[in-house]
C-alpha cells in the first residue's frame, strides 16, 4: 500500500468513469500499454483485481466499485490540500500591528488563509490605526471608537475584551465597586490618548476618581508604586501589565460595573484583498461576545460592540 501513488489513483478514476482504456488514455494524455501496466501495478499493490475486461469491454469489479468512492476522496483531499498551498505561497502578505495584545491562537487561526506577518513595532492604538488607514498595515489589533472607524474609513470587528480589575495594597482580594477605584490619566497625550479618553468617560459614567500623572504610570513599575501611594485601589490598565504582581499588592476585581476593554480588529474599507478578509475571519469567527454584553458591564458609549 506504501507504493501506491495519486498518479495511478488518478488514472483507476479515469478508467472507472471512461470503462475504456482507450478513451481514457486520451483523457489522461499517456499511451494504452502504458495505462495498462499501471492499472495492473496499481492492482498487485492493493491485492485486489480492480476491472474485468476483455477485447470487447472493461467493468468494475465489485472491490473496484468498493474502493472507487475512497479513491475519488483521497484525490479531492489532495487537491484541496495543493490549492490551499497555492493560494498561501502565491498570496501577498498580510501586515498586522498591534498595541500589547494578540489572540495566542494567531498562527493556527490564519495559517490555512495567508501569510501573517507581524509587524515588530509595537505602538499606541490610535497609531496603529491610523498606520493601517494609510496603507502601513493591512490589519491591526487595537482599541477604537466609532467616531475613529468613521474619520479613518475603517472597518472593526471584535477579537478580544478584557475584564479590567484593580489593585490595591495589602491581600484583601474582595470585590471592589468601580465607584471606589481611582482611573489614572497621564499628562502625555501623544502617547495615552485612547486610555485617556477610555478613562474619563469610566470616571463620568460611574464616579471613579480620576488621578492626572505625567511619568507613564499607567503600566510599569511606575504604576505599582501609584498603587503603594494611595489609599484607594487603582484600575490596572489592559493586557500591559507584564510585570508581575509585587507581593505586597492584590488584585481585585472590579464590579457594579464590570469593566471591560475591548480589542478590535480594523481593516480600511476599501480592502477588497481575500488573503486580508480571509484573515478577518479566521481570527474573529466564533468567537462571541466575550462577556462584553452581560447586564452588569460597562463599555462606553462610543464603543463599536455596545448594545
Amino acid at each position: 500500500m506504501a507504493d501506491v501513488e495519486l498518479r495511478q489513483l488518478r488514472y483507476f478514476l479515469a478508467v472507472a468513469e471512461e470503462l475504456n482504456f482507450g478513451r481514457a488514455a486520451s483523457r489522461l494524455l499517456i499511451a494504452g500499454p502504458s495505462l495498462s501496466q499501471q492499472i495492473k501495478a496499481l492492482e498487485r499493490d492493493l491485492g485486489v483485481r480492480l476491472f474485468d475486461r476483455d477485447r470487447r469491454s472493461v467493468s468494475l469489479t465489485p472491490a473496484g466499485a468498493a474502493l472507487l468512492p475512497d479513491a475519488r476522496a483521497l484525490l479531492d483531499s489532495a487537491d484541496a490540500l495543493r490549492h490551499r498551498a497555492a493560494r498561501i505561497a502565491g498570496s501577498e502578505p498580510v501586515r498586522l500591528g498591534y498595541v500589547s495584545w494578540l489572540p495566542a491562537d494567531l498562527t493556527a487561526r490564519t495559517s490555512a488563509v495567508a501569510r501573517v506577518h507581524v509587524d515588530a513595532w509595537v505602538a499606541p492604538s490610535h497609531t496603529q490605526a491610523a498606520r493601517v488607514a494609510d496603507g502601513s498595515l493591512d490589519l491591526a489589533v487595537c482599541w477604537v471608537r466609532r467616531e475613529d472607524l468613521e474619520a479613518r474609513g475603517l472597518s472593526s470587528r471584535l477579537i478580544g475584551a478584557d475584564r479590567l480589575y484593580a489593585v490595591s495594597t495589602g491581600h484583601d482580594a474582595a470585590e471592589v465597586r468601580a465607584r471606589d477605584v481611582v482611573v489614572l490619566l497621564d499628562d502625555d497625550a501623544t502617547t495615552w490618548p485612547s486610555w485617556n479618553a477610555y478613562a474619563e468617560q469610566l470616571a463620568r459614567d460611574t464616579g471613579a476618581r480620576a488621578a492626572h500623572i505625567s511619568d507613564g504610570g499607567i503600566t510599569g513599575p511606575a504604576f505599582f508604586d501609584h498603587v503603594r501611594r494611595s489609599r484607594r485601589p487603582i484600575l490596572n490598565s489592559p493586557k500591559a501589565q507584564t510585570t508581575p504582581l509585587p507581593p505586597e499588592l492584590t488584585a481585585r476585581p472590579v464590579v457594579e460595573p464590570k469593566v471591560y476593554w475591548t480589542w478590535s480588529l480594523v481593516w480600511r474599507r476599501s480592502e477588497m484583498r481575500p488573503a486580508v478578509l480571509n484573515t478577518v475571519d479566521a481570527l474573529t469567527d466564533g468567537l462571541g461576545d466575550l462577556g462584553i454584553h452581560d447586564s452588569d458591564a460597562w463599555l462606553p458609549d462610543d464603543d463599536p460592540y455596545k448594545q
